[in-house]
């Protein structure tokens, strides 16, 4: 690199600049006083600010490469992927791509591709579980912020599911956010100024949506709130037409709502992504106000129309795995079947016994009208509650009785109502986001403080005494999982309540012997905790050295439904035992998706259910709810939630059992239970149609399969592929004198010892020195901390990359040390005649339009490979897939080094004949880039106009490589 004294302070941006001991980009907004630069190659976090005042900057060009310093065959190819990883800042319409740390599948390019083609986004994304809604929605996030269309961003989510989303976005996007919880806000309100918002200091935030819903929240957020806002389980926030819109929906709802409708401090209007497995479930009233918070037109648009379904394509997409199991000639490695068994037990003669003293009690409970009839809803929630334990374990029946129930201070029947089905029932779409799995209370007060409570003691010891063998469920669970571990599969166990799901992982861990690892996950940890624990189990860690183990062969998840939900457990799991039987098939489906989802390895997982043959109440949830479900979808192709009618069937059971002490058998033949049964299956195989006709009717046609494939085409030809960086990193390494050993998942694991000292030190700098000695290169993220993954923006991906590139350019470094070189002479029967391949970096101005009628300058850059035959003086170019090809030529003979010398000089002194040539293809190359930019924004008129993409002019020539036929087959 050559410098020169400085004609001007004032630089252009994309002017080349050395300051600090290295090359700059000049980017938009420097000025005289202050330079904003970025490295070479570096991405948006690579930008600093110098002060010409204070520190030197000097103007500076890339010089040509020598003949002096000649390398092998593999130098041009090692050379271009170093450079390609090392791109942050690509030019083509996709501005953030580079900087991914995921690789998306080509269906997941769809709702990008359509949000681009919006002025303000506004987007339905509604595919099934398990296809990868959140790096859908995170691809947009990542390309609106890229492209400065969207300043900030904010998620809103289940306080359960907002350390995963911080995650996600920070390990595959590259996004850095702030957790705003009911538990964070008073430590991030303690650094702010006076009248300073929260989220005016944290442009990036995840969000409970719990929590900002309140009134005394939701204000304020609303009037800071990003420009860019995407909400997670959208469904909730629509009120259910049939009851009226519950206070927590209901508050939900006016806060989307209000996000939606009021514009940002500036006066833009916001960005929208909605984001739901649920949207339709078939029910018409509900889908239609989600679809109002895109656009009030939505709303009451004609969808039977052709031109209505048209209106509505351009801002929903929703596909079922089967759509996009093969999409554009790519497969996605979906579990091809999902293998479900039911396994009953029987009560043994203790369990009975106390069952039925415990139903007695209930009885009792529930027909006690003294006191009022608020005090009559606590009796008889508490009368469910103890008969909801104790089926689910002796423990949680134990705590039930020992504990008082949370509705005992309710004031009216709503409230206690409220409160009772919070604690008893599984509500998957109600007002709470959050799991409630504690054990629910008893009504354990009584006037006097005497019998009654003696009566709960007296039965609380009777279920302590049932733990272990006579616990016949426990003991056919020890079969179950025993039988999945023998035929290697590794299960979660689903219980209803902590305490069950604490006394099964005791249980299995003594059961199953010291190699088999078991843990229990429950609401008493913290989302992070609950994070930490599965990591520690998957990965074989004690709780203070989370990567020294290896990870166990045989492991057991217990856990309650608080992992039931939108948490990813697929990489360290393939199978689901049902131990408790929830009361809405919903839940069952949310447990079987954590394993049966995109990512998941094993062709078939596993689902077992296990219900009491002689328990009423599994009898009649198993018939009239799980069942019914899995034949729906399994009729239909689609999952529709059970509809609230369910509620006044399992009710008639509960009250038979309870007040008119029938069993459930005879309960099916009298009291209009089996009207009510065939009424509510009725009902919902009509929605599950209805839900199945209007995913025909919108299937997603706003984006050919044919545009997807030519723009992914285009991003992966500029980016490469995974397995470009695979080869180019185990190639370095070797070169380097790093030893390699293949893994079975397709990485490989790299000695480093031998290593030259500098990059070492990089490693060491983002592995940390104890794990940079021995390297564990995994084909995909996530990885454990001290892992690599073989992606182009891993750290240590980028490392190596980075010392390659820097070497290649320091013909100082001893030659072992620079595997990639800028020119070569290689001789090879792949060429008929001299050709000439060329490394030209281009940099790029984008001038891109905005929303409101401006212009954002950018600087980009990109590297081409161009070759030509003969001399420079009448070259022949080759098209760029005969460029590409040289990149795989080997050398089949040698060649004399000072012929190569001569060679090499023969054509580097005639590169300036080739400027001419140069230039036009960079030229031709921002045309190109300007029809790619516009195509993808193709139904956005106002901004294409105004779009612009130019050259920089003096293109760098990075490498020079010269093909040679091998001597005497045929002239040169």
């Amino acid at each position: 690199m050559s410098t020169h004294a400085p004609e001007a302070v004032r630089y252009a941006p994309g002017a080349l600049v050395r300051a600090r001991g290295r090359e700059w980009v000049v980017q938009p907004g420097s000025d005289a006083d202050l330079l904003v630069l970025r490295p070479l190659g570096g991405a948006k976090d690579d930008l600093v600010g110098v002060l010409p005042a204070l520190e030197k900057v000097e103007p500076a060009s890339f010089p040509p490469p020598t003949a002096d310093d000649l390398g092998d065959q593999s130098s041009a190819g090692l050379l271009r992927s170093a450079l390609r990883i090392g791109f942050r800042s690509g030019a083509g319409p996709f501005r953030s791509l580079a900087q991914l740390a995921v690789d998306p599948r080509s269906y997941q390019f769809v709702p990008l591709l359509m949000a681009l083609r919006q002025e303000t986004v506004r987007l339905l994304i509604a595919d099934d579980v398990g296809i990868g809604k959140t790096i859908e929605s995170g691809l947009i996030a990542a390309e609106l912020l890229a492209q400065g269309e969207a300043t900030g961003l904010a998620v809103l989510c289940s306080p359960a599911l907002a350390e995963q989303w911080q995650g996600e976005l920070r390990a595959k996007f590259g996004i850095e956010t702030e957790l705003v919880l009911a538990s964070t806000v008073r430590r991030l309100e303690r650094s702010l100024d006076v009248g300073e918002s929260l989220f005016d200091r944290y442009p990036n935030v995840i969000v409970s949506t719990d929590y900002i819903k309140n009134p005394k929240h939701s204000d304020e957020f609303v009037r800071h709130c990003p420009d860019l806002v995407i909400v997670d389980e959208a469904h909730t926030c629509v009120p259910a037409a049939s009851t009226g819109g519950r206070d927590g929906r209901q508050l939900r709802y006016k806060l989307v709502k209000e996000i939606a409708t009021k514009q940002t401090a500036d006066g833009r209007d916001r960005h929208l992504v909605l984001v739901t497995a649920t949207p339709h479930s078939g029910k018409d009233e509900s889908f239609r106000t989600l679809l109002g918070l895109l656009d009030p037109e939505l709303e009451t648009v004609e969808l039977d129309t052709e031109a209505g379904r048209r209106r509505l394509a351009r801002h929903f997409v929703q596909r079922r795995r089967a759509d996009i199991r093969t999409f554009i000639g790519e497969e996605t490695p979906f579990p091809k079947d999902r293998k479900s068994l039911e396994v009953s037990y029987k009560l043994s003669t203790d369990y009975r016994k106390l069952f039925e003293a415990v139903l007695d009690y209930a009885r009792e409970q529930a027909l006690d009208e003294s006191d009022g009839v608020v005090r009559q809803r606590v009796r008889w929630w508490s009368a469910l509650a103890l008969l909801r334990s104790l089926a689910s374990s002796p423990r949680a029946a134990a705590q039930t009785l020992r504990t008082r129930a949370a509705n005992l201070e309710a004031t009216s029947k709503e409230e206690a109502d409220t409160l009772g089905r919070a604690a008893v029932l599984d509500l998957t779409d109600d007002d709470s986001t959050q799991v409630v799995d504690a054990a629910p209370g008893a009504d354990t007060e009584d006037g006097s403080g005497g019998a009654p409570q003696q009566r709960l003691r007296r039965l609380a010891k009777q279920a302590d005494a049932l733990e272990g063998k006579a616990d016949r469920k426990l003991t056919e669970l020890t079969t179950i999982v025993k039988d999945l571990l023998k035929k290697g599969y590794n299960p979660i166990v689903f219980c209803r309540f902590i305490p069950t799901a604490e006394y099964v992982a005791e249980h299995l861990a003594a059961a199953l012997g010291k190699n088999t690892a078991v843990a229990a996950v429950t609401g008493t940890l913290s989302p992070a905790q609950r994070e930490s624990r599965v990591q520690r189990l998957v990965s074989g860690a004690t709780a203070d050295d989370i990567e020294d183990r290896e990870p166990p062969e045989r492991r057991v998840l217990v856990a309650t439904d608080c992992l039931s939900e939108g948490v990813n457990l697929q990489e360290g799991f393939d199978a689901v035992i049902h131990y408790d039987l929830a009361w809405n098939p919903t839940r069952h489906e949310q447990r079987e998706g954590r394993v049966d989802r995109y990512g998941q390895r094993r062709d078939v997982v596993r689902a077992v259910t296990l219900y009491g043959a002689d328990n009423q109440i599994d009898g009649i949830v198993l018939d009239v709810l799980i069942r019914k479900h899995a034949e729906i979808r399994k009729a239909t192709g689609v999952s529709v939630a059970v509809l609230d009618e369910s509620d006044s069937v399992v009710n008639a059971v509960l009250e038979g059992l309870l007040l008119r002490r029938e069993d459930a058998e005879q309960l099916t033949l009298d009291f209009g239970v089996t009207s009510r049964r065939d009424d509510l299956h009725a009902e919902w195989v009509s929605a599950a149609e209805r839900e199945k006709a209007s995913r025909a009717r919108f299937a997603q046609h706003a984006i050919r399969a044919e545009d997807v494939a030519r723009e992914v085409a285009e991003v992966r030809a500029v980016l490469g592929s995974g397995a470009e960086v695979t080869e180019f990193t185990e190639t370095a390494l070797v070169k380097l004198r790093g030893q390699i050993a293949p893994a079975a998942d397709g990485g490989f694991t790299a000695d480093t010892a031998g290593l030259p000292s500098a990059l070492l030190s990089g490693l060491e700098a983002v592995l940390g020195a104890k794990h940079a000695r021995t390297i564990a290169f995994r084909p995909l993220p996530p990885v454990k901390r001290g892992e690599a993954a073989l992606v182009r923006t891993d750290a240590a991906v980028g490392t190596v990359a980075r010392f390659v590139l820097d070497a290649a350019l320091d013909p100082k470094l001893d030659g072992w040390q620079r595997p990639a070189r800028r020119s070569g002479v290689i001789r090879t029967r792949s060429v008929p005649k001299r050709t000439t391949l060329l490394l030209v970096r281009y940099r790029f101005h984008l001038y891109l339009p905005t929303r409101d009628g401006g212009r954002r300058q950018q600087i980009a850059e990109d590297a081409r490979v161009l070759a030509f035959r003969g001399s420079p003086a009448n070259a022949e170019w080759l098209t760029e897939d005969e460029a590409l090809a040289l990149l795989e030529a080997r050398a089949d003979e040698n060649t004399a080094p000072e012929f190569a010398r001569s060679t090499a000089t023969r054509v580097l002194d005639g590169l300036d004949a080739i400027r001419p040539h140069l230039e036009q293809y960079g030229a031709d190359l921002a045309d190109a880039l300007r029809a790619s930019h516009a195509r993808v924004r193709e139904a956005v008129g106002a901004i294409r106009r105004g779009l612009r993409v130019e050259a920089e002019p003096d293109a760098d020539v990075l490498g020079l490589y010269v093909y040679l036929p091998i001597t005497g087959e045929v002239s040169r």
